[in-house]
């Protein structure tokens, strides 16, 4: 969903500084990381309402001096990789098609620094997966259909809640698809995240907002989408830092 976890910083911890002179140029173990992620999150297919498939055997494309990098580690590299991906599919929910499998190929067809994963399920059964942002309050759950949702006391709020603490437009969350922001709107009481009092603050899943007396959890979520076929799913994506 576009940011930084526990995913990512896993592994660049688990890479130490004896690894780091061979990664001063070209591809980084974290990257590789990233994209593989990725692959998950976008091959991801509901099966049923408490069930999402993504796929096991996962095949890493690089640069033949990124791939002789990576190759240089061991099994090391490899081991780390599989802890994660299976610890991203355990927060997200995920269920494998099948045992994992990860492999690092070289492909002369890419440049240094740039890669590209490719995935197969054992099942293709199912429709794709996207994360749709949320409120949810009282029971009630709100989906952020918009860039700018408000939340208040007032009926032209997006998101009315009946709380006398709250001011009539009291904040609003900002969604991009990607990313969420909460912003206060110069309220009378103030607005809390995760208990302590801002003005303006990134949020991410599972937070929860005060407003008064209420709670609203913010959640991203994965709701099923129609599947899309052909080979345009496994883009080269360049991920070299400038």
């Amino acid at each position: 969903m576009g940011l930084l976890d526990s995913f990512e910083k896993g592994l660049e911890r688990a890479v130490n500084s004896a690894f780091a002179k061979t990664f001063r140029s070209g591809i980084q173990p974290v990257e590789i990381a990233s994209a593989l992620r990725r692959e998950m999150d976008t091959k991801a297919a509901v099966v049923s309402r408490d069930r999402i498939i993504v796929p096991s055997t996962f095949l890493v494309h690089l640069s033949g001096d990124d791939a002789t990098a990576m190759h240089g580690l061991g099994s090391a590299l490899l081991d780390e990789l599989h802890v994660l991906v299976n610890d991203h599919a355990k927060a997200q929910g995920y269920s494998f098609s099948g045992p994992v499998n990860i492999a690092i190929e070289a492909d002369d067809r890419l440049t240094t620094g740039t890669v590209r994963v490719e995935s197969t399920s054992t099942s293709s059964a199912g429709a794709r997966v996207t994360w749709q942002a949320e409120i949810a309050t009282g029971g009630s759950r709100y989906p952020l259909t918009r860039a700018r949702t408000v939340i208040g006391r007032g009926s032209d709020a997006d998101i009315t809640i009946g709380d006398a603490g709250s001011s009539r437009k009291h904040a609003e969350v900002l969604w991009d698809g990607d990313h969420a922001m909460l912003r206060d709107l110069g309220s009378t009481n103030g607005t809390k995240l995760n208990g302590q009092r801002v003005r303006e603050a990134q949020l991410e899943s599972g937070m929860v907002i005060t407003i008064g007396r209420t709670d609203l959890t913010f959640q991203v979520v994965p709701v099923s989408a129609p599947a899309r076929g052909g080979r345009g799913d496994d883009a080269t994506r360049s991920l070299r830092h400038e």
